[in-house]
């Protein structure tokens, strides 16, 4: 069954350079820089009181403690089941239902969210212990014949809309469990979902646990910053060694001058999997089919997309054609001018020259280096961490009409971790808190994510808290990166604005290919030269970053959309692929669809042994990061030349941030444009 809670930790289609979702994606860091003094606080009004709770977040320093408390939160989970079998269909079932969900937020979402960010390895490895027995709750629970009966008899009886859809969605969540299967695929049914829970896990395990590194010499090195590699840890013949992703990664691959020092990064990231997943995948896949099978569905795509946006696997894949269409040619010219980049910075003829994969982002640096007279890197020196924090905090007060300050966090999972209060200006009451975990530590999630863990709503007596993990450069932050932050910060404003009447509705419980829209949306915010003045509002020290530098950053910006929304088109026509009728080899599929592309594929790559979004909760979904930025692309446009317009913001907090999942995302987007939503205005970015 689906879980209850709803923790994000999404790599978006813009941001994917950043990330690094793939081995051609990554961010650079280069030279440091100062960051200037902390301007003096500015006086806060008073916060009336808020009569609803402000839960604390549980504090945990050993393993013990984790599964004491998430034994506790069970018990009290399978208690309020038994209550929940017995209560009449209609009101009282929602009732119930809710309260249900709300204990699992409070109990589970705290707790399983720890195993990414806790400096105890004990901690973490009880918190993903935790996660596994929440998921086998949720098993059991979505065989609960009384239970589904239940929301069954309460959908018929709920006249209210928001109650009704309320009902209908958790009746969804029970039928794709199986239990309105006959008793003997009932039973297969959760056997699948628990082996599928199992792979999963283990798959997203291999990769993190390897903690694969390469060794360089200082010569191999030539080219990437200092402050990548002079630091890390140097193995017995005093080889540097550098981990597979990170700064490491977008260090050595858009910096180092030797081709074979990329080369062999790059393979140990594309391998990082190794044949071991590429067996589970298999498994996957195939366990996938036998499900949709069960339910009397031709597919996996048709399983899960009949619930999303998107409706069907055709529509997906009609989606899909019209962007490789619109991109394809494009591709072939970025390819073709990275090649003669190659050709000019080695002095040999353009016929002889072959542009590799491990070359891509070395020649792409220095094309918009050369061509746009910009380096991402010098932006740091305008862009100070917690300064940075503060400048998509203000964008959101001016926009939504809300307040950020700062609070006390010594209670929480590590010392550097700060807490936020959220308030409403119009009311004055704290609505949310925002915990931020800024800085990188060992063992702790090495990328930027949001993880919403407690949702707010009427119905709820508490506020709402998010978590925004990311790991500053404390140099200073690229303007990709500060992009990047924007867009968790996004994901965070989804839960902290959130104003449903159920907590099962808020946030960021809504159909997986709308998910990212409202983030990738906001990634456009920090190439608006009138956006980045706010960041004079936070820290009057800073020195404002030049007007031409963020021209020449947004031209720079559009080099390569082409090969980067063509490589993010064949990452989810694999995802269908592989969940279409039949269940076909992984390494076979991708060879075949890679080897169709401008640079082909490479032997001996297994690139989807790390894809670990097809492996876990992105199955049959990945399309959704385009989809979604199509949406966001037309959400865009309601904003005109003013980012910053109040109104248009009130307006979209009401429609979009308040509402969650509480309405169809078809008709929230409509609610906000005042008409349908149309991809037409992505088509049209994607064609500039």
């Amino acid at each position: 069954m689906k879980r209850l809670n709803v923790i994000h930790a999404a790599l978006a289609l813009a941001t994917a350079l950043v990330l690094a979702a793939a081995p051609a994606d990554a961010a650079p860091r280069k030279r440091a820089a100062r960051a200037p003094a902390h301007p003096k606080p500015i006086p806060v009004k008073p916060v009336v009181e808020n009569p609803v709770a402000d839960l604390p977040f549980p504090k945990f320093d050993r393993g013990p403690q984790v599964a004491s408390a998430c034994t506790t939160g069970l018990e009290g989970a399978m208690l309020r089941v038994k209550e929940l079998e017995k209560r009449k269909a209609g009101a009282d079932w929602l009732k119930g239902w809710e309260s249900l969900y709300d204990w699992e937020e409070d109990q589970s979402g705290p707790v399983i969210f720890l195993q990414n960010v806790h400096p105890s390895a004990e901690v973490r490895a009880e918190a993903e212990k935790c996660d596994q027995r929440w998921s086998d709750f949720q098993s059991a629970l979505g065989m609960n014949e009384l239970v589904f009966n239940g929301a069954k008899q309460s959908v018929a009886l709920l006249k209210d809309p928001v109650d009704k859809r309320a009902a209908q969605l958790a009746l969804e969540a029970f039928e794709d469990s199986g239990v309105a299967l006959p008793k003997d695929k009932q039973a297969r049914a959760k056997a699948i979902a628990d082996k599928l829970s199992a792979l999963s896990q283990q798959f997203n395990r291999n990769i993190r646990d390897a903690r694969t590194r390469v060794a360089f010499t200082d010569a191999e090195l030539k080219g990437v910053p200092e402050s990548v590699w002079k630091d890390q840890p140097r193995d017995a013949d005093g080889k540097v060694t550098l981990p597979i992703d990170g700064p490491a990664y977008a260090g050595v691959m858009q910096g180092a001058e030797d081709a074979g020092a990329r080369e062999r990064l790059w393979r140990a990231k594309t391998n990082e999997g190794g044949q071991d997943n590429l067996k589970l995948l298999a498994q996957i896949e195939q366990l996938r089919l036998e499900e949709a099978k069960l339910f009397g569905l031709a597919s996996y795509d048709e399983f899960v997309l009949r619930r999303r946006m998107v409706e069907t696997p055709a529509r997906a894949a009609k989606f899909l054609d019209d962007v490789h269409a619109a991109v394809a040619d494009d591709d072939k010219h970025d390819t073709a001018e990275l090649r003669d980049a190659k050709a000019r910075h080695r002095g040999q003829p353009l016929e002889v020259t072959r542009l590799q994969r491990w070359d891509t982002m070395f020649y792409a640096e220095r094309v918009q280096r050369d061509r746009y007279a910009v380096d991402d890197e010098a932006f740091r020196p305008y862009f100070p961490p917690q300064e940075s924090l503060r400048f998509v905090m203000r964008v959101a007060e001016k926009m939504f009409g809300v307040r950020y300050d700062k609070v006390d966090a010594s209670a929480t999972w590590a010392p550097e971790v700060q807490a936020w209060a959220v308030t409403d200006e119009a009311s004055n009451r704290k609505i949310a808190t925002l915990y931020v975990d800024p800085y990188p530590r060992d063992g702790k999630y090495n990328h930027a994510a949001a993880w919403n863990f407690r949702n707010g709503a009427s119905s709820v007596p508490r506020q709402a808290q998010s978590a925004l993990v990311v790991n500053f450069d404390r140099r200073g932050l690229s303007l990709r990166e500060l992009e990047t932050l924007m867009h968790e910060f996004g994901h965070t404003l989804r839960n902290n604005l959130s104003a449903t009447r159920y907590a099962s509705d808020a946030g960021e419980n809504v159909v997986q290919d709308f998910a990212e829209a409202p983030s990738q949306m906001l990634e456009d915010w920090v190439y608006d030269k009138k956006v980045l003045k706010v960041f004079q509002d936070v820290c009057p020290a800073c020195k404002p970053v030049p007007d031409e530098m963020v021209d020449k950053a947004r031209a720079a910006r559009d080099f390569g959309k082409g090969s980067q929304v063509a490589r993010q088109q064949l990452y989810a026509a694999y995802d269908l692929a592989l969940h279409g009728t039949s269940a076909p080899d992984p390494m076979e599929t991708w060879e075949k669809m890679e080897a169709a592309t401008p640079l082909g594929y490479v032997a001996g790559t297994t690139f989807p042994s790390g894809f670990a979004h097809v492996a876990g909760g992105y199955g049959a979904g990945y399309y959704g990061y385009l989809w979604s930025q199509a949406v966001a692309v037309d959400m865009r446009g309601a904003f005109g030349g003013d980012k910053l317009d109040p109104k248009v913001g009130a307006r979209y907090r009401a429609t979009v941030l308040a509402e969650g999942g509480q309405k169809p995302a078809q008709q929230v987007v409509k609610d906000f444009l005042g008409r349908e939503g149309s991809p037409q205005a992505f088509f049209d970015w994607l064609r500039k």
